[in-house]
């Protein structure tokens, strides 16, 4: 990777005096000092979170587009705004904690689906019904009887798939006991 170069020498060799994590998490802020010209500036690094588009477009990430989704299925309940950005936060932050610049948007309608669900199961219906291409009632019946399985069990499946070991996508998950 190459070096940060000085704004008013072009150096190509600065040092780093000072690094700060935003608030978010998601950006650095960095006092650099030119050991040429001794000069000090500021640099701000982001992360940038892409999606792969099911057409194979890639583009950023961006929160707004999520909450504006979300804000369909919400129409008409009571939800407010603060409500809606804090869930499109919640996302953002599941999306980024998994370590990837790029996730595809299947990834980030399964993220909406846990926090949606806990913000308001009619508007995570409608949300899902969309998502997921309900095509009949059955659908919705088995969407309001199942719960969404944890992360931690959807890591499993998909490390345990990936090495063909195991449950697949589709393997059934248990949700209690048995009543035999």
């Amino acid at each position: 990777m190459e070096g940060m170069h000085c704004p008013f020498c072009q150096n190509p060799d600065t040092k780093v005096v000072d690094t700060r994590l935003s608030e978010d998490g998601h950006t650095i802020r960095r006092r650099r000092e030119c050991p040429q010209c001794g000069r000090r500036f500021t640099t701000v690094e982001s992360t940038m979170l892409l999606v792969l588009k099911r057409s194979g477009n890639v583009e950023p990430f961006d929160r707004a587009k999520v909450i504006a989704g979300v804000r369909k299925a919400c129409q008409g309940r009571p939800i407010d705004e603060g409500d809606l950005k804090a869930l499109g936060q919640k996302v953002e932050e599941d999306l980024r904690s998994r370590g990837l610049a790029q996730v595809r948007s299947e990834d980030v309608g399964k993220a909406i689906l846990r926090p949606l669900r806990d913000l308001d199961e009619v508007a995570y219906l409608r949300f899902a019904s969309v998502y997921r291409n309900f095509g009949d009632l059955e659908d919705f019946q088995y969407a309001i009887a199942c719960p969404l399985p944890d992360r931690a069990t959807q890591e499993a499946k998909r490390q345990a798939a990936q090495k063909g070991i195991g449950a697949t996508p589709y393997s059934a998950v248990s949700v209690g006991p048995s009543r035999a």
